[in-house]
């Protein structure tokens, strides 16, 4: 997901320059000493509005903390001042969000209220970061470290010989637009907070955090302030506050911030539960956390960037959703009212338009444990506040982008597996979601177009329409919607069949061909209708309107569950592979694949979604993109498109393609690197292409997956030899293009052997994967 449009300096030359600034601030990802967290980059997709966070986290953290340098989501690579080091980041997200309690350690009299004014300079000669841990000198002289728990995050400032060392707590600004913050000092080592936000890319809200941090030793002073005026001695205020500490003998302060989401007394459990640890025990337990979910895949072959930035990716993808029950198990669901998960872990953050086409999967290939609690929280939104989320933070609906990313997000956890138990309860709400729309008092508006669509098979597009409700509306984007609600309900009809509801699956499975509502025989694309069904706006597919972040050239590709239906009215496979080609530059790319993927694909800015006919591997409508190939008798040329799009990830600052979206984007890499892809998301389908790496081990939980593992293997793999000229499953012969989950879980070796020129393997009409009815 992207918010507003930022102009940023082309792909390419920023790259070229980055190379030489990234080097110091990557020294971490450099030394090796056998251990999986030293080839993660924290540092990865800081620059050019990837939009990640260097700071410390284990996974799936509620706390992640991390400097703010004046970035609108945290972290720029380029800028040079660290504001404070706050508790909230979301990982890769368009619009600013989060950035709460802002702390930073100052020397000398405290006379600056606002974190732009007394901001640190810094240097990234003097900085490094690994998973779970961050450290930089700032120009003071003084040095910061920090880690994290689950739900607390622990720092440690080593000051300068002075008895001025100042701890700064800001509770008025963040990287939103906070609604108000309050500070109390409790007593000679504790400080609390509360603080209440809006934000994500409307103003969207309110919600709250509560924060407790305590100190490891006493204050010899402290103040708060209101506005510009700062109180010595004062306990409270609503602004921020100072503690004071004497370091002339003992330089270092270490302080324990927990974090909570439903009130005081939870950021005190929390604190309870998780806090009390010596700085460097926290660190070595988050270190060792990552090095356990790393160790899920393990790779053999590919250059030492290769697998750094492999790793980096993986590391990402852990990074979200995030816990959001305290360590008691309450949480404040989405009736502002406090509820206690029984039996599982409240997540909360849900970035659903862009997760359910890639990271949703590999969560439940590599921790299906956390993605099950995650599935039963979805259902928890539901069940508590009336409805299925959209775009979620926190306990609030945010209602940012477009159609229908909830259901294939369930549905893929259904055929996962892990909805045993719930099921039903999961499916009466989706079917709830499907067939209707959210009352006026909820804040969500659900599929805003539904009633259209239900009746009249299409979404229109209703240009201007004030909002019904804060966020984005499904009648702004009226040609993407409709192809979006028509996957949720191909998604729906399988989960549907397979719970026996037949005369559900029966009705939604004729919804999923409302499709073939938008295709105009004039252009030979999709288009947009208005509310009377006529076509609306350019005819041009590069200039059409009514698809969010995209074009009908991108959208085009966006029918997983029917792509012979798709084929069929683009003219038959020649004409649909003919306008593949175009679509991905296909002889360019031959010639220069890095080339092609930088100057033809990528357009130099991050927000650049629109008149396009070309590939964007910067954003989600064409994350499936690449794979249509394996449907259309040419599979060779999905393994092109994606060795050629993986170049795009690199171990530099600028080694994202656009916005990580909370992992989506690292999980396509990841997913895309070991030859596994989920090409009909919410359904039980993984396209096969040439893996990257010679051997890949995965680890598979035996609950979920009965092998306890899958090794792939793709000996000799390369630029020149990437081309598959046979599969084997078990030592069996494999001819098509996909496997199943079904056939997964008993899977244990996945093997391609590859050559440098096409063959005929998985060019039978009988090996493309199948059309869901």
């Amino acid at each position: 997901m992207r918010g507003t449009r930022r102009t940023r300096l082309c792909l390419a030359g920023v790259m070229a320059a980055s190379a030489l600034i990234a080097t110091p601030a990557a020294r971490a990802a450099e030394r090796t000493d056998g251990h999986l967290t030293d080839l993660v980059n924290p540092f990865i997709g800081s620059q050019n509005e990837g939009n990640t966070f260097p700071g410390a986290a284990v996974p799936f953290g509620m706390v992640q903390l991390s400097p703010d340098t004046g970035h609108s989501t945290g972290y720029d690579y380029t800028q040079n001042r660290i504001r404070g080091f706050s508790l909230v980041h979301l990982s890769g997200v368009g619009c600013r969000i989060g950035g709460d309690l802002p702390v930073l350690p100052t020397t000398g009299d405290v006379t600056q209220t606002d974190y732009a004014k007394y901001a640190a300079g810094f240097s990234h000669q003097d900085e490094e970061a690994s998973p779970g841990y961050y450290r930089v000198g700032l120009d003071s002289g003084i040095r910061a470290e920090l880690t994290a728990t689950g739900r607390t995050g622990v720092q440690r400032y080593t000051f300068p010989a002075t008895d001025k060392a100042n701890v700064l707590l800001n509770a008025a600004q963040s990287l939103h637009r906070p609604g108000g913050g309050v500070v109390e000092i409790l007593d000679d080592r504790t400080v609390r907070t509360e603080i209440t936000g809006h934000g994500f890319c409307r103003d969207t809200g309110p919600y709250t955090v509560y924060t407790i941090t305590r100190f490891s030793r006493p204050f010899t002073a402290y103040g708060t302030w209101d506005g510009r005026a700062v109180a010595p001695g004062a306990r409270s205020g609503r602004g921020g506050a100072y503690v004071r500490f004497d370091t002339t003998g003992d330089r270092t302060v270490e302080a324990t911030t927990a974090l909570s989401y439903v009130d005081a007394r939870g950021a005190a459990t929390n604190l309870r539960a998780e806090g009390g640890r010596p700085f460097d025990s926290v660190r070595r337990r988050a270190r060792a956390q990552w090095e356990a979910r790393l160790a899920g895949v393990g790779v053999q072959g590919g250059t030492s960037t290769l697998r750094r930035t492999f790793y980096s990716s993986l590391y990402r993808s852990f990074l979200a959703p995030n816990i959001g029950s305290d360590a008691d198990g309450r949480y404040t669901g989405w009736d502002r009212r406090t509820h206690r998960a029984d039996g599982f872990t409240y997540y909360q953050n849900w970035s659903l338009w862009d997760t359910y086409r890639t990271q949703a999967q590999l969560l439940a290939l590599l921790a299906p444990r956390e993605a099950r609690d995650m599935a039963r929280s979805v259902v928890a939104v539901d069940e508590d506040g009336g409805w299925l989320p959209k775009w979620g933070y926190g306990p609030v609906e945010t209602n940012v982008m477009s159609g229908d990313p909830v259901t294939p997000f369930l549905t893929t956890a259904y055929h996962m597996g892990l909805l045993k138990g719930f099921e039903e309860r999961a499916y009466r709400a989706l079917r709830k979601n499907a067939d209707g729309v959210p009352p006026a008092e909820y804040p969500g508006i659900g599929r805003e177009a539904n009633t259209e669509y239900v009746a009249g098979g299409f979404a229109p597009f209703v240009k201007g329409r004030p909002l019904a409700k804060m966020g984005d509306s499904d009648y702004h984007h009226g040609a993407s919607v409709t192809l979006e609600y028509a996957l949720a309900d191909a998604m729906l009809a399988q989960m549907a069949r397979g719970l026996g509801h037949e005369d559900d699956a029966a009705r939604y499975a004729a919804r999923s061909r409302n499709y073939r509502s938008l295709f105009d025989p004039a252009t030979g694309f999709f288009r947009a209708r208005d509310a009377s069904g006529a076509f609306t706006g350019p005819s041009d597919p590069a200039l059409a309107t009514g698809f969010h972040e995209g074009s009908a050239w991108q959208y085009q590709w966006l029918v997983p569950q029917d792509v012979p239906g798709m084929v069929e009215m683009i003219g038959g496979k020649s004409a649909a592979n003919a306008r593949l080609d175009a679509f991905f530059a296909y002889d360019r790319l031959l010639a220069d694949p890095g080339r092609t993927a930088r100057e033809v694909w990528v357009h130099g800015d991050a927000y650049d979604y629109y008149n396009a006919d070309k590939y964007n591997p910067m954003n989600e409508p064409d994350l499936i993109a690449p794979y249509t190939y394996l449907a259309t008798g040419q599979p060779w040329k999905t393994t092109d498109v994606v060795h050629a799009a993986l170049t795009l990830f690199t171990d530099t600052p600028t080694g994202m393609t656009g916005n990580d979206d909370l992992g989506t984007m690292s999980a396509w890499n990841v997913l895309s690197s070991v030859g596994l892809f989920p090409i009909q998301p919410g359904y039980d389908t993984w396209g096969l292409s040439t893996p990257v790496f010679d051997r890949v081990r995965l680890r598979l939980d035996r609950r979920y997956w009965p092998s306890g593992g899958l090794t792939i293997t793709a000996p000799g793999t390369s630029g020149t030899d990437r081309y598959i000229q046979a599969v084997h499953t078990d030592r069996r012969p494999h001819a098509r293009t996909y496997l199943t989950t079904g056939s997964l879980r008993s899977l244990r070796t996945l093997a391609f052997t590859v050559g440098p020129r096409p063959s005929e393997w998985g060019t039978a009409p009988e090996a493309a994967q199948p059309v869901l009815r």
